[in-house]
């Protein structure tokens, strides 16, 4: 076992047990648990003893055995049902006095046994030791919690399916789609054919070419893998650098424009980047859903406007000396009846994405179509499938997962709770969870950052929107942008690295891009925060 390996695993390990083993004041012992899974899950991802996706699996076990009504600590077995006296129309349960938990509630495990808070409509006091609660709501074949302080109440743990149910989130749902929607496309070529079709008219010009490059890999981006579109859009920058003279700077350029647009264009949609798909689910758990075409109506200006400014540093950084040259791309697009099927389901699925406020049929829904049908008609086999990034979905479902049990445990607020947020104010807030994104998604995978960084913003950004005066999804929509701009070293992103293998560039080269696009980055995202995004929520 390496070094690195094993003191990477000795550190989460310890994480976990020293945030159990020593309770904080102020939270409970299911709000140790979920600091503890949080702790090692951090450790775990910034040092990758095991694979980023395996510590996503892990979170979800710890979660379903020890956070769950029905697992190793919070379980509740063997409680004694109440008496029924059955009353005109109503029920009266003769219950134990402990079993009241605070004024007019009590606590009765469901059908699938998970624990539920009930109102009480009526409390007859009889005497000490005993209470008569009348209510309709409460089923008298289910046994009610006889200790008022059972660990089972105070924990506050629910079902092991929630965690469960994370694998089949909406957003999941999303990202599947994208995958097969993308699957489709590389496999009959409609990836390289746009191309094609797009950079035929920037003609010649280096600047130009650099252009069209660069407005090509952002939209791919948007809507495929920033990893699948990278190295397919290398394939295409690599002879145009064949042709450029070695001394030439705009060599670098040209390798270069491709990952900075990569990165760009995948903030621009919600299946583009994995940190957009974290931030919607955070949101939709706290009651706020996006649209589609929302989302592009605040990141696409936004990525627009990046790239633009991109291309104009690349040009500046690694000047041209050639005055022109040329692009050949062959193709043509399939005329196959499944390359067919496979360009109507594509448009289809982008149609009814943009349109979703027409016909009401919800984002994640819509996801749904390609993923059916482009398997029902053959357009995709089971090797395709195979291919698709289950490990993303893995990561990104085990970050759902770890914002569950942080908001519902009472672990959230409490972190919170450990610095003066309001003294900040709404900006000061935005501006120092983007910037803590941003730093620490230049070190490791944007997708771990913001499973860290989102569950807390949402909970100050929560108190805050009560106050009044604070716009949570403008704010979350800018953090999760400012973590998408980290592009400064080959272990930033996927495309960075993959840019890096070719041996064009220099690490050096990529800082040097990578930070100034990133700074302008996160400058626009607090601009847009204060001037744009507010008016469109």
């Amino acid at each position: 076992m390496k070094a690195k390996t094993l003191i990477g695993l000795v550190l989460g390990l310890a994480a976990f047990l020293m945030a159990i083993l020593n309770p904080l004041p102020g939270l409970s012992l299911a709000g140790s648990i979920a600091l503890g899974i949080f702790l090692m899950a951090a450790v775990f991802w910034i040092l990758e003893p095991i694979p980023i996706y395996a510590t996503s699996m892990l979170v979800i076990l710890l979660q379903v055995m020890l956070l769950s009504s029905q697992g190793l600590i919070f379980s509740v077995r063997n409680v004694p049902t109440v008496v029924l006296r059955e009353t005109t129309g109503e029920f009266d349960f003769l219950a134990p006095a402990s079993a009241i938990s605070g004024e007019g509630f009590v606590y009765q495990k469901d059908a699938d046994n998970a624990l539920r808070q009930i109102a009480v409509e009526q409390l007859n006091i009889a005497n000490a030791e005993w209470i008569t609660i009348r209510s309709e709501t409460i089923d008298p074949s289910l046994p009610l919690i006889q200790d008022a302080n059972h660990r089972a109440i105070t924990g506050g743990a629910y079902s092991y399916s929630k965690f469960y149910a994370t694998l089949a989130s909406p957003i999941i749902m999303l990202f599947l789609g994208g995958f097969a929607l993308a699957a489709s496309a590389v496999k009959f070529g409609l990836d390289k054919n746009l191309t094609r079709v797009l950079l035929k008219p920037f003609g010649s010009q280096p600047s130009s070419v650099c252009l069209g490059l660069m407005l090509c890999t952002g939209a791919l981006s948007a809507f495929m893998s920033n990893t699948a579109t990278t190295a397919m859009m290398m394939t295409v920058a690599l002879p145009i650098v064949g042709s450029l003279p070695k001394a030439d700077p705009f060599r670098k350029g040209v390798a270069l424009a491709i990952p900075v647009a990569a990165n760009i264009g995948g903030i621009a949609t919600p299946i583009g980047t994995p940190p957009n798909a974290v931030a919607l689910a955070a949101l939709r758990d706290s009651g706020i859903s996006i649209s589609f075409a929302s989302w592009m109506a605040m990141a696409t200006p936004f990525a627009v406007i990046l790239l633009i400014v991109a291309w104009r540093l690349v040009l500046w950084l690694f000047k041209p000396e050639t005055d022109r040259f040329e692009i050949n791309i062959k193709g043509k697009f399939q005329t196959s009846p499944k390359a067919i099927i496979a360009y109507l389901v594509f448009a289809g699925t982008i149609l009814l994405w943009l349109t979703e406020k027409l016909h009401g049929i919800s984002t994640s829904m819509v996801a749904f179509i390609p993923v059916a049908l482009l398997p029902a008609f053959g357009v995709l086999d089971k090797k395709d499938i195979r291919g698709f990034s289950w490990e993303v979905l893995w990561l990104v479902a085990g970050g759902i997962s770890l914002g569950l049990s942080m908001k519902d445990t009472g672990l959230a607020s409490w972190l919170i709770g450990q610095v003066s947020w309001h003294s900040f104010g709404g900006l000061g807030v935005v501006i120092a969870f983007g910037l803590c994104g941003y730093i620490l998604s230049n070190l490791i995978s944007n997708t771990v950052t913001a499973t860290i960084i989102t569950p807390l913003a949402i909970t100050v950004g929560v108190a805050l929107s009560s106050q009044g005066g604070f716009n949570l999804v403008s704010a979350i929509v800018a953090i999760t942008v400012m973590v998408s701009c980290s592009m400064i070293l080959a272990i930033s992103t996927p495309p960075n690295a993959i840019a890096m293998s070719c041996g064009i560039i220099d690490t050096k080269d990529l800082a040097r891009s990578g930070l100034l696009v990133g700074l302008i980055g996160i400058v626009l995202a607090i601009l847009m925060h204060l001037l744009y995004w507010p008016m469109l929520t």
